[in-house]
């Protein structure tokens, strides 16, 4: 469906980000804001901006009435909703698409099949896939899991079926552990998911975190535009990402492509997405998920292809082919992310929303700042504590950490703590220089 106007349906740095992308393809565009955003800067920039309630995302961000309702008073046909809040929410997908509004994503069907860890792993095993050892459906009984540990031996993760973000997850190292881990990940799937099913893995010790991310059209066409590393994580959250990994060869990058593509294409995936594994210490790799949406770490994939990932994803939902097929994919250089959040790292971490009083943007080549954030603006405490991304590119990876390193010296952001000093310890840490992480890094600083 052809549309002349995209509602965006999220706020901070994501929705400056559709709106840049959705002004390249001279798009109109909608923002919708809660009363605490109303001086925000994707509410100034957008063409129109309808307030879409109180700042309990529930009332505004998270009610699916109130934006669809913002869309059809502006006469937005297509809605993004970015990353986070509706996202990977099937049913306000099929709202969209009942209304006759594009939804600019992947269908429905996509999002609740692979939202569902359980059926994921199923689907991707069929599709050939290399699965981590585990159960096979969820498990309701402590008793099953401990009959399970038997088999594929401690240590073992259990996970929520709906779950991501880290929440639902615990590991156990015993059956004591298995206990208390098996009741409390039920209760925290329940209370974050409405879903209390939870399934249990083999636990990867020390495992690195690497993702593919791909491009699927409506033509059969699917690309994968290299690999991402996002090992560096803090409570199952990234922290820091980097394109490409620096352990992963050709013969290994081809390897990994291959399983993705196989992934998208078994399912006929459409839109941006992510095919996320864990690799071991002896490198192999095993299907972890699929994100069905833009992913916050998105830019340092854009970084070293060149590749616009936000406006191919509209284009997509414009229904236009991808242009280029996967042996135009190039990757040139390297590029590191550091999420900056308005956080304490030494109240470990605790949230610290207020008023930003200064703020000097980092500048220089190779130097990228998406961000929402100005002097003046007030971070509120409802929403996630991300204010910005800092991305930095170099022709190699010691280039790419010495730019980073340069850039964090020199953003200032004062009135509330920040994550910053945290990322200078971290690129100046001599494993991760030597790129020697894994999901545990943080834990053995």
């Amino acid at each position: 469906m052809k549309f002349e106007k995209i509602l965006i349906a999220n706020r901070g740095e994501i929705a400056l980000r559709i709106i840049r992308a959705a002004n390249e393809l001279n798009l109109k565009t909608v923002a919708v804001y809660s009363e605490s955003d109303a001086e925000s800067l994707h509410a100034r920039l957008a063409n129109e901006a309808v307030c879409i309630g109180p700042p309990p995302s529930k009332e505004s961000y998270l009610n699916i009435t109130r934006i669809i309702s913002a869309a059809e008073i502006t006469g937005a046909k297509a809605i993004h909703p970015g990353y986070g809040f509706l996202a990977e929410n099937p049913e306000f997908a099929e709202i969209c698409k009942s209304c006759g509004i594009t939804f600019i994503g992947p269908q429905p069907e996509h999002i609740r099949a692979m939202g569902d860890k359980i059926k994921a792993k199923e689907t991707m095993a069929a599709a050939g896939l290399p699965g981590i050892p585990g159960s096979k459906g969820s498990i309701e009984h402590v008793k099953d899991a401990r009959r399970l540990c038997k088999e594929i031996r401690y240590p073992v993760i259990l996970k929520a079926a709906a779950g991501g973000g880290g929440k639902g997850m615990r590991v156990a190292r015993d059956d004591e552990e298995l206990d208390a881990g098996f009741r409390i990940a039920q209760a925290e799937a329940k209370a974050a998911f409405g879903d209390n099913r939870i399934y249990l893995e083999k636990f990867i010790q020390g495992p690195r975190h690497i993702e593919v991310q791909i491009l699927g059209d409506n033509y059969d066409r699917v690309v994968a535009l290299g690999e991402r590393e996002c090992s560096i994580q803090r409570r199952h959250q990234k922290l820091i990402e980097e394109s490409p990994s620096p352990v992963v060869g050709v013969a290994l990058r081809k390897k990994l492509i291959k399983s993705a593509l196989k992934a998208a294409q078994s399912i006929k995936y459409r839109s941006a997405g992510t095919v996320e594994f864990l690799m071991d210490r002896d490198k192999n790799y095993y299907f972890m998920e699929m994100n069905t949406r833009i992913q916050v770490e998105h830019p340092v994939t854009e970084m070293v292809t060149g590749v616009d990932i936000v406006k191919e994803q509209i284009k997509i939902a414009l229904d236009e082919k991808i242009a280029f097929e996967q042996g135009d994919v190039e990757l040139r250089g390297h590029a590191i992310e550091c999420r900056i959040n308005a956080e304490d790292p030494s109240r470990n971490f605790v949230p610290a929303p207020g008023k930003i009083v200064f703020f000097h943007m980092p500048q220089g080549i190779g130097v990228r700042f998406d961000t929402h954030i100005f002097a003046g603006h007030v971070i509120p405490s409802q929403y996630d504590s991300l204010i910005g991304k800092l991305i930095c590119h170099g022709n190699s990876r010691d280039e790419a950490i010495a730019r980073m390193k340069r850039a964090l010296e020199e953003i200032v952001i004062e009135g509330i703590p920040t994550t910053i000093p945290f990322h200078k310890k971290i690129m100046s840490h001599p494993k991760f220089i030597a790129g020697d992480i894994s999901t545990d890094f943080i834990d053995k600083m």
